[in-house]
């Protein structure tokens, strides 16, 4: 027997596997790079210094630096089949790949029909049709609707308290059209949503939305109706974007939608309908974001839960219901719109990747005032849709169901967004189901919270957005003063920061410039170049021009002062440039005239410094910069 074999030897240990090594061998890397930048040995990391990369969403998901092998999940079911994570139809055209889908808003019948017949013959596959409340008269479907083939292009109607109405008109063309023979040989072929969402809707009016929709126990007898049809309707909308409009993190619009969607199911089965019948009434709305990774894996796990519900139901099969994705509203901006452009398409690849059965991309002006931009709503139009062309016929990214599945990423970010939107769901359905939690202020409380903190996070510019709080273009026109907020009652991410800027417009209009502070910079341009640029940066945000004075000359502050016809200024240096030149340029710049000083940079490299000596106030990346930037707009004279 050899060594190797003998008895009194012990088993060798088990090598850890190749990816485990690459891993540890990637650990010690980071940790290395770490303890460089921290300035500190790498013993004094903890034990897994990658962590420290680690980010944190709004649901509590902790999203990782790095995913390997080493993250692999069973593989998920086929699409089609339950519990339809990688899509509910197996069969979905990939030569079509989603539903492109345009909204039409218009009252009159005919420019409503001709901007259909347009849209269809330019790519739009899907029409999301307005009715009442000043759009299309619910009486004047049908001539909005000549000439449009129903059974190849799917009807979802908007018409809010007006539904019953423009169901029974929509019921008529349908019947008038089967009984003519209008060559729709199968009804079935025919997809309608109705789009009554008066749970999703009473949400969205608590939270300051003024949006009246069709009672509850109507919206019950449109889905009877619906189902005895031979086309393929479905009356009911589970309108997840209320809930993301009003700040929600995307668990959380998801547990709220299926909580609503649930408690549709459990009327619908107590009104006589089968669960089969109740499940197949509803569709999901969902909204897509530029966070492209969390929109494909929130569609993934919007799919997830609610076939859940429907097993738990004893339903498994009839759970995977349609879903609308719908470019973010909160997430477009007034300020430089055209950047929206760049939001809607990665929300678009987001909802096509993940799966959605019909996308609608906002017109990137929808948050700017009619007006304002000076171009025509057809572009904006064109270029909504124009964007999801080109992810489907140049990009192809219809060609494949499911792309993202196998990810190691994505489906461990599936897996995390499905987790909290089922415990948000649970907690609903403590509170009583989603009618209860929603009285009681169990779902509005918590999506507060969350909006709270995300306005936080883009105060203290933790989360920049382009045009914004990063690279705001101060050159931009004016707003009427009068203008109307488009898009009122929606938690708009940008909005803070652009109430600034209108308050700036409203200075410019009064005295013909801008509100001005002077920067003062110290030493040469590598010393001060980072924060004179942070500086204008940053006051830019909030509507203010920063005159920079070059190196600052201590025996010349007078005439640049004079010059620049400013009462604030912020120095701009390093810090060892602050300990040797920072008290004599505030003196002499407080000598000069100037009100106010102001420093780029932290407190503590003016510790020693007293009375005059000493700035007012301290700009860094960590202030609250929409309250800094309003109290520095009152001390100019920008007053709200």
């Amino acid at each position: 027997m050899s060594t190797a074999q003998s008895t009194d030897s012990q088993p060798a240990p088990p090598q850890p596997s190749r990816a485990a090594a690459d891993y540890a061998a990637w650990q010690r890397a980071v940790a290395g790079v770490l303890a460089k930048s921290r300035r500190v040995d790498v013993g004094e990391l903890p034990e897994n210094p990658e962590k420290l990369l680690d980010v944190h969403t709004y649901d509590g998901v902790t999203v990782s630096p790095l995913y390997t092998v080493l993250d692999e999940q069973p593989e998920t079911a086929l699409p089609g089949v339950f519990p339809f994570v990688r899509g509910r139809d197996a069969h979905r055209d990939v030569n079509r790949g989603w539903l492109v889908s345009g909204r039409f808003d218009l009252a009159d019948p005919a420019e409503v029909n001709q901007s259909i017949l347009d849209a269809l013959g330019n790519g739009v596959s899907a029409i999301w049709l307005g009715v009442g409340n000043g759009r299309l008269p619910a009486g004047r479907i049908s001539a909005a609707l000549d000439e449009v083939l129903l059974d190849l292009a799917p009807l979802t109607l908007d018409a809010g308290a007006d539904v019953a109405e423009a169901a029974r008109a929509l019921f008529a063309v349908l019947d008038e059209r089967a009984g003519a023979g209008d060559g729709v040989t199968d009804r079935t072929s025919v997809t309608v949503n109705l789009g009554a969402a008066p749970l999703t809707t009473s949400f969205a009016a608590r939270s300051g939305r003024e949006i009246v929709d069709v009672e509850y126990d109507d919206a019950l007898e449109l889905a009877a109706a619906a189902h005895d049809r031979a086309e393929t309707v479905r009356a009911i909308t589970v309108d997840g974007t209320v809930f993301h409009n009003a700040g929600a993190s995307d668990a959380e619009e998801l547990g709220a939608g299926i909580a609503a969607g649930l408690e549709y199911v459990r009327s619908l089965t107590g009104a006589g309908l089968t669960i089969s019948a109740a499940l197949g009434q509803l569709e999901f709305r969902y909204a897509a974001t530029d966070d492209q990774f969390q929109t494909i894996a929130k569609f993934r796990a919007g799919r997830q839960v609610w076939s859940r519900i429907a097993q738990v139901c004893g339903a498994s099969e009839f759970g995977g219901a349609p879903q609308h994705a719908v470019t973010s509203a909160a997430m477009m901006t007034q300020r430089d719109p055209w950047v929206n452009m760049l939001r809607t398409t990665l929300a678009a690849f987001g909802a096509g990747v993940g799966g959605a059965d019909a996308v609608t991309v906002l017109p990137f002006d929808v948050a700017v005032p009619a007006g304002s931009l000076e171009i025509s709503k057809s572009f904006a139009a064109r270029i909504a849709r124009n964007t999801q062309l080109l992810l489907l016929e140049e990009a192809h990214l219809g060609r494949v169901l499911d792309p993202g599945a196998g990810s190691w990423y994505v489906e461990s970010l599936t897996g995390a967004i499905a987790e909290q939107a089922w415990a948000f769901f649970q907690e609903i359905e403590a509170a009583g189901g989603y009618r209860a939690a929603l009285e009681s202020g169990v779902i509005g409380d918590r999506i507060a919270a969350t909006r709270a903190a995300r306005e936080s996070d883009v105060a203290h510019r933790k989360t920049s957005i382009t045009g914004i709080n990063e690279f705001p273009n101060l050159g931009e026109k004016p707003f009427p003063a009068d203008a109307e907020e488009p898009l009122p009652g929606v938690a708009r991410y940008s909005a803070a920061y652009e109430k600034l800027r209108d308050r700036s417009d409203k200075y410019l209009a009064s005295n013909g410039s801008r509100p001005k502070v002077l920067l003062a910079a110290l030493g040469p341009v590598a010393e001060h170049n980072v924060r004179t640029t942070f500086v204008t940066n940053l006051l830019a945000s909030g509507g203010i021009e920063a005159v920079n004075s070059g190196p600052l000359d201590l025996a010349s502050v007078l005439d640049v002062v004079r010059d620049a016809g400013a009462t604030v200024a912020v120095l701009c240096g390093s810090d060892k440039r602050y300990g040797t030149d920072g008290v004599p340029a505030v003196e002499a710049l407080r000598v000069a005239g100037i009100d106010t000083v102001l420093l780029a940079g932290p407190e503590k490299t003016f510790a020693d410094a007293e009375g005059a000596d000493r700035p007012d106030g301290f700009l860094t990346a960590r202030i609250d910069a929409v309250a800094a930037l309003s109290e520095l707009l009152d001390t100019l004279g920008a007053t709200a």
